[in-house]
């Protein structure tokens, strides 16, 4: 398996300085801030980045294990949403929200909720990131 790198220069102080990240692929590169991560300004975060980890990797997931068990998905959509909030004076990632809809033929609600929830716990980002509270909505849109 392949070795994926990003890499991230942060220049001058926390509050005022600014930074760039990019994915070693070429694929992305954003600016990032600290108006940007701890407020509302413009460019990227980490946690943004995160995001779109998981959000690719679940859905990756959840369609492998239902094609391993018989079903064919004709789509898999999930958004992350990433909290990052005051925990004992210091920021961290508290909780990480799965929204998924999936659009799975053939499959009962139970059976979908199952796999869903099995995704969940082994999808590779999702053990990465195991000291972090994540919470699931997944949706049959069939």
């Amino acid at each position: 398996m392949p070795k994926r790198k990003a890499n991230a220069r942060w220049n001058g102080d926390l509050n005022s300085g600014n930074g760039e990240m990019a994915f070693g692929s070429g694929a992305y590169k954003g600016n990032y801030s600290f108006k940007s991560r701890f407020e509302n300004g413009s460019g990227t975060n980490p946690e943004e980045l995160i995001g779109a980890a998981h959000a690719g990797c679940y859905s990756m997931a959840l369609s492998g294990v239902l094609a391993e068990a018989g079903f064919n998905p004709e789509s898999v959509s999930t958004e992350a949403t990433v909290s990052l909030e005051m925990v004992d004076g210091d920021p961290a990632i508290t909780t990480i929200t799965l929204e998924v809809t999936a659009n799975i033929p053939g499959i009962d609600a139970d059976s979908f909720q199952e796999h869903a929830e099995g995704a969940k716990n082994n999808c590779p980002v999702s053990k990465a990131l195991a000291g972090v509270n994540i919470e699931l909505n997944a949706t049959l849109n069939n």
